[in-house]
């Protein structure tokens, strides 16, 4: 701030030098004006003039310290009162301009509203055909028909849900319901919903879980593990999927390991990015790069710390470890 306050008063503060140098000039040129008391008379109107820039920039820098606060929160209160007219004069054109910006804020929050609704109502409406096609589906003869079929009705209804719990992420603070979940049945869930497509890749699940409960919700932590397992599924070729839980310093932690194809070194820090996808698989139309972002997003919240190691050709494995139960206490207060 100062270097810039000194800038603003670079023409005045020039213009000062400028006077006591043809002050001096004259004293010099001057015979009969000694030169001594001259430079006695500069050298106090100098000192004078540094005291008295020295004095007013706190008072005249005041006011556009408050604005730089302003840039932060938005808040017209956190702005002092003007001490100048042309001080007044900013403010109006801040005032003008922080009320613009909040009706337009308004107006895109509701137009942003307006469209998640109609969004997610979408989503909800085509859920009900989709319902219906999956059982047409498994009533088919012809089983590698059925699978095809199946595989693609799968793609589409886990786009949806993607799309589903994006929209919702952002409000997933309202919605989060903290308790004891057990992890077996929602492994198994989301593990029966996989079944054909595991069946025709030859893809089979071990799991063995030495740690059953889990303090987080039940509804996310579902959503989470349905990305990671699809993911596994998706890169592996007829192997077993190994599902681990156990305890450690009081942390449950859950252990996904495949043996796919894996994630190259050089994209492992980047698997969290919004619409990254590796580059062993940028030619699979079926890669979205949302699924981990998704993950990452909903761990948050959650306070489930993600760790990603994987080999190259010999598959990836996904830690995750839950918080204990001090934990989301400090985080809320109690």
């Amino acid at each position: 701030m100062i270097r810039k306050y000194f800038t603003e008063k670079r023409s005045w503060l020039l213009l000062l030098a400028v006077l006591q140098a043809i002050i001096i000039f004259v004293a010099y040129v001057d015979s009969s004006i000694p030169l001594l008391p001259v430079l006695y008379i500069v050298m106090l109107n100098t000192l004078l003039c540094l005291a008295f820039v020295f004095l007013r920039y706190p008072r005249e820098t005041r006011f556009y310290r408050s604005l730089e606060a302003w840039d932060q929160i938005y808040d017209l209160q956190a702005v002092v009162e003007p001490g100048s007219p042309m001080e007044q004069i900013v403010l109006e054109a801040v005032s003008a301009q922080t009320d613009r910006y909040k009706r337009e804020s308004s107006v895109n929050y509701q137009l942003l509203e307006s469209e998640k609704d109609e969004l997610l109502s979408w989503i909800h409406e085509v859920k009900t055909p989709l319902t219906a096609m999956q059982l047409m589906i498994e009533r088919l003869t012809d089983e590698t028909l059925q699978r095809q079929l199946m595989y693609e009705w799968l793609r589409i209804h886990h786009l949806l849900d993607q799309q589903l719990h994006q929209k919702r992420i952002p409000f997933i603070r309202n919605d989060l319901f903290i308790e004891k979940v057990s992890l077996a049945p929602i492994l198994n869930k989301e593990i029966r919903a996989l079944k054909s497509w595991c069946i025709s890749k030859g893809i089979g699940f071990d799991v063995d879980l030495e740690a059953e409960e889990v303090l987080t919700d039940g509804k996310w932590l579902a959503f989470m593990l349905r990305q990671l397992l699809t993911n596994a599924v998706k890169y592996s070729e007829a192997s077993d999927i190994l599902i681990r839980s156990s305890e450690a310093d009081g942390h449950v932690v859950l252990v996904i390991e495949d043996s796919g194809q894996g994630i190259d070194p050089r994209d492992l820090p980047r698997i969290y990015d919004k619409g990254f996808t590796s580059s062993r698989v940028r030619q699979e139309s079926a890669a979205t790069g949302m699924g981990l972002y998704l993950t990452r997003q909903v761990a948050e919240p959650l306070q489930i710390r993600l760790h990603a190691a994987s080999t190259p050709g010999q598959g990836s494995v996904f830690t995750l470890t839950f918080p204990r139960e001090n934990d989301f206490q400090r985080l809320t207060g109690m």
